[in-house]
């Protein structure tokens, strides 16, 4: 029978003392917190493990905070399976929500789960626990993953029924001897895709403003009247080369973050709903997600069909949505994938931009098999021709051709 979902710090206390236990750890209040209590219980054994996909924090801190509360940490180095499992699927999939932002903690959650997964099996772990929040959709998503992977112990956020407030939190660490994480006035979330901002001082929609320094990959640096050109080159759906230089996906993201970046392009604001349907605002910037799904719708509407274009948009939110939802691993998901990589087969080509502030334009499309035409009056007078030749007469055609 399957342990029972952890949502409370009460349920903890049903833990075996002797067994181990591992936690997600981002080396943020609530992750760091959690781990002050498992120490208070008496757990001999935590495993605080730390899934590196590209996040801001450093693993020095990590390691800092971790040790200091008495836990074993664990840094996981899952970049390139990051970028290559689930970022380049997301491209082809046109993962956007409803039309507003690239998703982005929607491809991390699941390979944060299959991590502590993995781990929680070989330590022989009793428990996997996370520190997400009812007013964060990390909650679905993770306990979503987690369930689907048919992970056998307990697992769960005891923060789903029983919130502890900020000011608590940080009240007993600074008792504790953790003093390292004052100063935030934001939640974030980051990783080699995207830096998202949330809660504190963005809490209400009707009323934000971002402080310019919280934002890292889109600063603008460029000076007004500034330009730079650049061409993706994409291979059977994949984004392989940046002018012309081949580069594993990592590197090419990390690239265009910068020089896409340095326009000023590539911040998204929005709402994003709930597991019961409220919304709450999120805040990101994702300069070359921004120009690589771009790029690549680009390439596939020169390649496939408008009809099988139009299919694949409605299978995008299909995708979307089961991801979104917690269900990565779900059969819903995995079947819209198969549809969206029989298109990303024939998705092959390179786009070239002009990047200027404030915005961009492309200069080139280009692919091997396109569907698109060069010369319009040329094909014109081929496609008249060969649609009136069954009507012209013998002789006519005949002397059509002298």
């Amino acid at each position: 029978m399957r342990s029972p979902l952890i949502r409370s710090f009460s349920q903890l206390g049903s833990l075996d003392p002797d067994r181990p236990v591992v936690t997600l750890f981002s080396g943020g209040l609530d992750s760091s917190y959690l781990l002050l209590r498992l120490r208070r219980m008496g757990i001999r054994e935590v495993h605080a493990v730390s899934v590196d996909i590209g996040e801001d924090e450093s693993s020095t801190y990590k390691r800092q905070v971790a040790e200091a509360l008495g836990a074993t940490i664990h840094i996981l180095d899952r970049r390139a399976e990051f970028a290559d499992r689930y970022v380049a699927p997301a491209i082809a999939a046109q993962a956007v929500y409803l039309g507003i932002h690239p998703v982005s903690s929607t491809l991390s959650r699941p390979l944060i789960a299959h991590s502590a997964v993995g781990l929680a099996r070989a330590l022989g772990a009793q428990a996997v626990l996370h520190t997400a929040n009812r007013s964060q959709n990390t909650l679905r998503r993770l306990n979503g993953a987690l369930g689907l992977l048919g992970y056998e112990g307990a697992f769960g956020s005891p923060y789903d029924l029983d919130p502890v407030t900020r000011d608590d939190k940080l009240v007993e660490l600074r008792a504790a001897g953790i003093d390292l994480l004052a100063g935030r006035i934001v939640s974030g979330d980051s990783n080699l895709w995207c830096r998202e901002f949330e809660s504190g001082i963005l809490d209400d929609p009707e009323l934000h403003e971002v402080p310019e320094e919280m934002y890292t990959w889109s600063r603008p640096t460029a000076r007004p009247g500034d330009t730079d050109t650049l061409t993706v080159t994409f291979e059977h759906g994949l984004p392989v080369a940046l002018d012309g230089e081949p580069l594993p996906l990592t590197g090419l993201v990390e690239r265009l973050n910068r020089r896409v970046g340095a326009y000023g392009l590539g911040r998204y604001s929005g709402l994003e709903h709930l597991d019961h349907g409220e919304k709450v605002l999120e805040i990101r910037e994702m300069p070359a997600a921004w120009l690589l799904l771009s790029s690549y719708r680009h390439i596939e509407s020169a390649c496939l069909d408008a009809e099988l274009i139009r299919e694949k948009r409605h299978l995008e939110q299909v995708w979307t949505r089961e991801a979104l939802e917690g269900r990565w691993f779900g059969e819903l998901r995995l079947a819209a994938q198969v549809f969206i990589d029989a298109c990303a087969a024939r998705t092959t080509g390179s786009v070239t931009w002009r990047l200027r502030t404030g915005g961009a334009d492309t200069r080139s499309i280009a692919v091997g098999s396109p569907l698109y035409l060069r010369d319009r009056e040329e094909w014109e007078e081929r496609a008249i021709s060969a649609e009136s030749a069954p009507f012209v007469p013998a002789a006519e055609s005949v002397l059509a051709t002298v």
